[in-house]
C-alpha cells in the first residue's frame, strides 16, 4: 500500500504539532542515513515531557525531535 506524500502528510498535522508548547518548527528532513525521509519537530529544549507528546511517526513516516532553541526571524538590515 503506497503511502501518502510527506509533504501532504506535514500540511495535514502541522497546526497540531506546533501547537504544542516548545515546539518552534516543523520540518521534512531525512535520517541519518541520508536516505530515509522522516518529518523533524524543532523544539527549543528537548525535554523527556516534550518526546513524550510528539508523535514518534505520522502516517507511517518516522518523526525525530530536534532540539534549536528559540528560531527568531532575521532583521531586515535596510
Amino acid at each position: 500500500m503506497a503511502r501518502r506524500d510527506i509533504n501532504a502528510v506535514l500540511r495535514d498535522h502541522d497546526d497540531a504539532l506546533m501547537a504544542i508548547e516548545g515546539v518552534v518548527g516543523v520540518a521534512v528532513g531525512l535520517l541519518q542515513d541520508g536516505k530515509t525521509s522522516c518529518l523533524k519537530v524543532l523544539v527549543v529544549r528537548e525535554t523527556p515531557e516534550l518526546v513524550r507528546r510528539i508523535p514518534s511517526s505520522l502516517e507511517g513516516y518516522p518523526v525525530v525531535v530536534e532540539e534549536t532553541g528559540v528560531i527568531r526571524p532575521l532583521q531586515n538590515n535596510k
